[in-house]
């Protein structure tokens, strides 16, 4: 049985120290334009605030409506909306606001979030897993009734109607990222896709994605799987590898840098992260990887870079080990101008479409 691979671009809005923050967002604008051009079916990005190498984008819906009046075919997601971080009544009806706005070409990408943004925004981390949950059932109850009553731990309302309510019905599709076995066992339940792939090596993955593919042949639902995968393309192998290698290493040090804000120094640190249960952000695993240098990154595959075939056969075997459903390409971090992620677009959009296409 083959199957069409579908092809997207990620963004986080990494921004290098002293770089100016409104033409970073104007590169990345225009990669998404340039996305809609070459065939991509989706321009994907994450909710981020307070952290500017990490990202600089708290509104990927505003991103989503400005772009959406500038192209046709795209698709719009979040990886993700934090939902700790907000009022879900009052997202549920942000988000229903840009699906009639883009014309019924939003999707919802939903997460919990990273434990460093629950201090800026002062939402105690102890908090956030309940808020997930309820802000999780709460969206789903705005999109789908009339009017709704929610008694909660953290949300009561009473007979409240959100509006307007989304084009797409029941809800736009919704999208679990992380690796919980938890939270993707609910979503192969609710046949909700789920999103992986980042700065690690890609066999990190593996075990959270057969556990949804698992829940989902329980469930007889249809599994979605999306990689996200940081690479750099260009017709000369060596070529690549020079341009590549400083923005590859930022890539993984701008992703780390929040973490090294809340390692703890004490056990009573470290026991207040795990009860609130961020036991991995305790751990020196992504701080190992920060400390790599460029051609540790190749060697593990956390970037990828090369010439189109080099490349593609790496995420041909990628797709040997995960079978994706889609490959999304990071193609701006650490620096890289607006160039040189654009060619890696035309690139991947010429070569590695087709390549990659039917499976």
């Amino acid at each position: 049985m083959t199957k069409s691979v579908r092809f997207g671009t990620y963004v986080e809005f990494q921004c290098p120290p002293g770089h100016d923050h409104s033409a970073l967002i104007e590169d990345v604008i225009a990669l998404g334009l340039h996305a809609d051009q070459t065939g991509f079916h989706v321009f994907t990005t994450l909710e981020h605030p307070f952290y500017e190498q990490f990202a600089i984008n708290p509104n990927p819906l505003a991103v989503f409506t400005h772009l959406a009046a500038r192209t046709e075919n795209l698709r719009f997601r979040a990886l993700c909306h934090t939902l700790p971080l907000h009022n879900p009544m009052v997202l549920a009806g942000e988000i229903a606001m840009v699906d009639i706005l883009t014309g019924g070409r939003i999707e919802c990408g939903v997460g919990r979030g990273h434990p460093w943004l629950c201090g800026p925004a002062d939402v105690p981390m102890e908090e956030s897993m309940g808020r997930y949950v309820e802000s999780l059932e709460i969206l789903q109850k705005a999109w789908t009734e009339e009017r709704f009553s929610y008694a909660g731990k953290y949300f009561n309302v009473k007979d409240v109607s959100v509006v307007p309510k989304p084009v797409q019905k029941p809800y736009p599709k919704v999208y679990q990222v992380g690796t919980s076995a938890k939270w993707f066992t609910m979503a192969a339940q609710k046949e909700w896709g789920i999103v992986v792939g980042g700065p690690a090596p890609s066999i990190a993955f593996k075990d959270a994605v057969n556990v949804y593919r698992d829940a989902c042949a329980s469930a007889g639902t249809t599994p979605s799987v999306g990689f996200i995968k940081a690479i750099y393309l260009h017709e000369d192998e060596a070529a690549a590898h020079a341009e590549a290698r400083e923005a590859a290493v930022n890539f993984v040090r701008y992703n780390v840098a929040p973490q090294l804000t809340i390692m703890p120094s004490n056990d009573a640190e470290r026991e207040r992260l795990i009860d609130a249960g961020y036991k991995f952000y305790t751990m020196d695993y992504m701080p190992s990887i920060g400390r790599m240098e460029y051609d540790e990154l190749i060697e593990n595959d956390i970037v990828c870079v090369g010439t189109p075939d080099s490349v593609g056969a790496k995420l041909e075997e990628l797709y040997r080990d995960f079978q994706y459903d889609e490959m999304i390409i990071i193609s701006h971090y650490g620096g890289l101008k607006r160039e040189q992620a654009m060619r890696t677009q035309q690139l991947f959009a010429e070569h590695l479409m087709p390549r990659l296409q039917t499976r």
